[in-house]
């Protein structure tokens, strides 16, 4: 189970440098590869072996200084309902503002972990000035700069600490598809069609379903769980709480599922919100299907489905080893298809390769197309294994690990696909020193 940490508070006290500081990234990561501007307010973070997700909910907020009492207060309520621990910031130049009586107050009725950051504590007089926020009620204040990092190790040691422990989930559990994608591209419809009821209001308003709804499902003798989520928008569209919770509910669903199927409206194409959802199963490890709905409504000479798979790989790259269907909700057209290869996908993802056919077909590989040679150095991999995680990770041993750059471990791990059928699975690689 993934631990959802929410960063709350009035603007302005830092919530987002606090953000950067612990998902160690100082700016929106433009990914290099495929050019996407990547959700500054979510990201994964890990201290002492543990890993969780955090959401910023500044970025969710609407207007900046104005911000009315009440919005703030539905924000802080959300974050309460859908995340597991609760960092609240203020500012220790400010003092205790009635803006932060009123998030106290909130956070006072709790029964969740609450953590009263007191930030911009970076000299010893300021240390003496963050004593007042005892009067806030919230017990112990954690001091601390955002923008040079003292007094976040503290922090995140009590964090950790009221973490559960990890427990390996049951070996009987049905596995969990999440049908996700931006409003309106088809995820109820999807649903409906599959169950054959009316299960979910389907209405041609976007963001008519609110919730993540599960639908017990048997096929190809298998049964699993399907998870419609909320439409994931643009932050820019995020403009009620009920839009910011949508968010939140599509990341948690996204994150406690096995595989994604990720639903691209065909009249608009492969958006940047569409690979931001790509791009957060990806970084979750989760096994991932594309489904191209709506295909029925595209001019077929203009758009051959080739061209647009070409489009949508080229934009999913590095990662384009991905099945794309094409599919027409309306008509049912191949839509069984969607679930048989998300099976397919699942299947791929919990398999385990043996060690000795591991070693035997890659030692081969890397024997006639070793790594280059760095500093008249030679880098030899002498193992490698899977590792016994959820989903497909390999170590691979080697005398310079170090040396082994990114082309290579690109080529090693294309080489991993061609002989494993790992289509539609993030792969892990690590190299460590034998």
């Amino acid at each position: 189970m993934n631990h959802i940490i929410a960063i709350v508070g009035r603007p302005n006290v830092g919530k987002s440098t606090l953000f950067n500081r612990l998902v160690q990234q100082r700016q929106a990561i433009v990914d290099s590869v495929s050019g996407v501007t990547r959700d500054r307010h979510y990201g994964k973070s890990e201290w002492n072996g543990k890993e969780f997700s955090l959401i910023d909910t500044g970025g969710y907020i609407v207007g900046s200084d104005d911000v009315f009492e009440g919005e703030i207060r539905k924000q802080v309520q959300l974050a309460i309902d859908e995340c597991d621990q609760i960092i609240f910031v203020v500012d220790v130049v400010d003092g205790i503002t009635s803006m932060d009586e009123t998030v106290a107050n909130i956070l006072r009725k709790e029964k969740k972990p609450i953590y009263l950051v007191v930030n911009k504590v970076d000299n010893s007089m300021r240390q003496n000035d963050a004593f007042e926020f005892y009067n806030l009620g919230l017990g112990e204040f954690y001091p601390l700069s955002s923008i040079n990092g003292s007094g976040t190790g503290e922090l995140l040691d009590e964090i950790v600490k009221k973490m559960p422990e990890e427990n390996e989930p049951e070996k009987d559990e049905i596995p969990r598809f999440a049908i996700v994608g931006r409003p309106n591209a088809g995820k109820s419809s999807f649903i409906n069609a599959l169950v054959g009821e009316e299960r979910n209001i389907v209405t041609d308003i976007a963001g008519t379903t609110r919730d993540s709804l599960d639908t017990k499902y048997n096929r190809f003798g298998f049964e699993f769980n399907l998870v419609d989520t909320a439409g994931i928008r643009r932050k820019s569209k995020v403009k009620e709480d009920l839009e910011f919770y949508s968010v939140m509910r599509a990341v948690r669903a996204i994150e406690h599922s096995d595989v994604i199927i990720l639903i691209v409206d065909a009249s608009r194409g492969f958006e940047a919100q569409d690979q931001n959802i790509f791009w957060l199963a990806e970084k979750n490890r989760k096994g991932i299907v594309i489904m191209v709905n709506k295909w029925d409504l595209i001019e077929k000479e203009t758009n051959t489905m080739k061209d647009f798979e070409a489009k949508i790989r080229k934009e999913i790259a590095p990662f384009t080893d991905v099945p794309i269907v094409f599919t027409s909700v309306l008509s049912k057209q191949r839509i069984h298809k969607v679930l048989e290869q998300a099976v397919e996908v699942h299947e791929r993802r919990i398999q385990k390769i043996p060690t000795n056919k591991l070693n035997t077909t890659m030692l081969e590989i890397i024997e006639s197309y070793p790594p280059p040679a760095i500093k008249g150095k030679y880098v030899k991999i002498k193992f490698c294994m899977q590792l016994p995680t959820h989903s497909p990770q390999f170590a691979f041993f080697a005398n310079l690990p170090q040396y082994i750059k990114e082309p290579y471990k690109r080529f090693l791990e294309n080489k991993l696909r061609d002989h494993f059928d790992l289509t539609g699975v993030p792969v892990s690689m690590y190299f460590r020193q034998k």
